[in-house]
């Protein structure tokens, strides 16, 4: 019995060593990123566009508040919107305050909140985000992994509904705007 014991032992020394090895490995995954129903924030960039009338098209930035300033329509607040929800609520405040009789508007995100990729890679630091990037490109951008990193998962950061969500996400997993990603090193 005793060797049994032992055995017993030892093998939950070595459970928890093996974690204590892998930082991070126990996390709760992170929920998908659905990619089609963008959702604007601060520092995006915007382009909207006015059929027809010049004065109200441009290029605008969504403050830290969440609202973009357009001329004579004044504040529009713009975080958690999609492009196209914006341009719906740009119209119909023009359409309201009568300064374009049948107005038109369009919204296209010009440049995305940057991500930050930190912890065990050659390039630490925030990096552009472009459409479709998973953990492995933002690590790729960031110069590729160092002889330390773990490679098969990571940590992510992430702000849904106005909080900060912490999880696990793999190399295939999609990134999102505001995204910080940290890759581990091992204690091995």
């Amino acid at each position: 019995m005793p060797i049994l014991k032992s055995r017993a032992l030892l093998a939950g020394a070595l459970a928890l060593c093996l974690s204590a090895c892998n930082p991070g490995a126990n996390a709760p995954d992170m929920p998908e990123y659905a990619q089609n129903g963008y959702r604007l924030g601060g520092g995006d960039q915007v382009r909207v566009i006015t059929f027809g009338v010049d004065q109200l098209s441009g290029q605008f930035r969504v403050d830290d508040q969440g609202n973009i300033a357009m001329p004579l329509v004044g504040e529009v607040h713009a975080a958690g919107d999609t492009p196209a929800e914006l341009a719906a609520s740009l119209t119909g405040r023009l359409r309201n305050q009568k300064f374009v009789r049948d107005p038109s508007v369009s919204v296209e995100v010009l440049s995305y909140r940057p991500i930050f990729v930190l912890g065990e890679v050659s390039r630490p630091g925030q990096y552009p985000f472009s459409p479709g990037m998973t953990m492995l490109t933002a690590v790729a951008v960031a110069g590729g992994f160092t002889y330390r990193a773990v490679e098969g998962y990571a940590s992510d950061v992430r702000t849904i509904d106005g909080h900060a969500v912490t999880g696990k996400i793999v190399p295939s997993s999609f990134l999102a705007p505001g995204d910080v990603v940290k890759i581990y090193e091992r204690h091995f």
